[in-house]
């Protein structure tokens, strides 16, 4: 489905969930929490594309001390709005990272499923420490014991857009978090 139309973006967009400056001021206070804790330290954050590229653009400029970043991408959803059984890497990162503290950044924990998996596959290359970083949190979707370390936000089952999440690869644009409208 291709969206050319202002009207018809818009209309699926139902209501404004979380605001561009209670994301902001979460975004702050996690980076203050972050610069303290790895002063001096070796830091990666490593960034669940596509959807939490944005989130770790302005985390990341909220960081004060050294670090680095990598990507991995990860497949669940394939366009549709319910995850499916499958989680599918499709971009792994290319680096040693036993001499880093790691902190992997992603948008949204819904099932769990696919941030267990990446776990997995980065505390078998030993670094120094991991921990994971979510801007969403949806604990009533969870299929597995997977809880991340810091979420910044928990919501109810909505499916929901905006700030890097996407519907059909539309809405990544939108500074807040919205519901999608049915």
């Amino acid at each position: 489905m291709k969206i050319t139309d202002e009207s018809l973006f818009q209309s699926k967009i139902k209501g404004v969930l979380i605001t561009e400056d209670e994301i902001k001021a979460k975004i702050s206070q996690v980076a203050k929490e972050i610069n303290e804790r790895f002063a001096s330290k070796p830091l990666l954050l490593i960034s669940i594309l596509k959807g939490s590229f944005v989130f770790l653009s302005d985390l990341m400029r909220e960081i004060k001390i050294p670090c680095e970043v990598a990507f991995m991408a990860a497949k669940s959803y394939f366009d549709e709005t319910s995850p499916r059984e499958s989680v599918q890497i499709t971009l792994d990162i290319d680096r040693d990272i036993s001499e880093y503290n790691v902190i992997i950044v992603e948008d949204i924990i819904d099932t769990g499923r696919t941030l267990k998996e990446i776990v997995k596959i980065l505390e078998r290359r030993k670094p120094l420490s991991l921990s994971v970083i979510t801007l969403l949190d949806k604990p009533s979707r969870r299929l597995t014991d997977f809880n991340a370390d810091c979420s910044l936000f928990t919501i109810e089952d909505r499916f929901v857009i905006g700030y890097g999440l996407d519907y059909g690869e539309y809405y990544r644009n939108l500074p807040y978090i919205a519901e999608l409208s049915e």
